[in-house]
């Protein structure tokens, strides 16, 4: 009899801000995700292409390449790939661009509430205990 090995789904957190970064790793993964993190929109689109993340939590505003980078980038590479684009939030510092909610599945603001994130994690992934 074969098992299959099941792998959490993997969130990207996209931040040059190290503590949010913590926070979120710390909500992914208690939620039972994998996490991997990037400090700025270049890393994430380098990571991303190893490991294709089902969700991408990204900032919008950081050094080399912003959270609208990130999105445009991961859905070339989808597109490239013929695969379904990541959903993707984007963290905003108030609600400084709510016409940014048109190019993402969600906006959060900064500063945010876990259960919100939670709640959001949850709307896009499946429970990792009911895989």
């Amino acid at each position: 009899m074969h098992e299959e090995i099941y792998e959490p789904p993997i969130v990207l957190i996209v931040d040059d801000d190290i503590p949010i970064t913590e926070i979120l790793t710390v909500v992914v993964e208690s939620l039972g995700y994998q996490s991997l993190v990037a400090f700025n929109g270049q890393q994430a689109l380098d990571l991303a292409r190893e490991h294709w993340p089902a969700l991408v939590l990204t900032d919008v505003m950081m050094p080399i390449m912003g959270g609208i980078g990130v999105v445009q980038g991961l859905r070339e590479e989808a597109s490239a790939r013929g695969i379904a684009p990541p959903h993707m939030v984007l963290l905003t510092a108030a609600d400084m661009w709510p016409e940014l909610s048109l190019l993402v599945d969600a906006l959060i603001s900064k500063p945010f509430k876990l259960h919100q994130l939670e709640q959001l994690i949850h709307r896009f992934l499946p429970s990792p205990a009911s895989s």
